[in-house]
């Protein structure tokens, strides 16, 4: 699914337009980028949490001429999943009895 059709579908769910539903989103997403770009985390219960994480520095392999180069430290954006979204995603098997 892109965004989109994310839209239509966010749109029809509500009861909105398209371009109030487009609006609605990318407000949203701006101000998940935003809060998480200044290092806060975003948390939208049983859904997950947008954060900032620390990456540190390494050394990996140039694939083409195989020469180790340092790769610097750096910050990257980190998605947990919530338990409702897990659950919703892999729901879980019934125990079978024991014997």
């Amino acid at each position: 699914m892109n965004k989109s059709e994310l839209v239509e579908v966010a749109a029809k769910e509500a009861g909105i337009t398209k371009a109030a539903a487009d609006k609605a989103l990318s407000a949203i997403i701006g101000a998940v980028v935003a809060t998480v770009a200044k290092g806060e985390s975003v948390t939208l219960v049983g859904f997950g949490t947008f954060k900032s994480a620390k990456r540190a520095a390494r050394t990996g392999k140039n694939p083409k001429t195989g020469a180790t180069l340092k790769i610097p430290e750096t910050v990257v954006p980190k998605f947990s999943a919530g338990t409702a979204f897990k659950a919703a995603v892999a729901p879980k098997k019934p125990a079978g009895k024991k014997k």
